[in-house]
């Protein structure tokens, strides 16, 4: 069993990010909060969209059907 399929935070890409993008040491990593560490990477790469609500979803697929 993956244990990191059950894991409810992607700390595996947290930390790649955190790493390899932002350049971050050990200490400086796990020093931050999950709000630090959010605000860090939306500095690197932008804000990221919030997921689609349930009516804009039916709105794109009535829009755009599967055919």
């Amino acid at each position: 069993m993956n244990s990191v399929a059950n894991d409810t935070f992607p700390w595996r890409q947290a930390m790649a990010f955190g790493f390899g993008a932002l350049r971050l040491s050990a200490r400086e990593f796990w020093a931050l909060t999950p709000r630090e560490l959010a605000a860090a990477i939306e500095g690197r790469i932008g804000a990221i969209a919030a997921p689609l609500d349930r009516a804009a979803l039916d709105d794109l697929m009535r829009r755009y059907p599967d055919k």
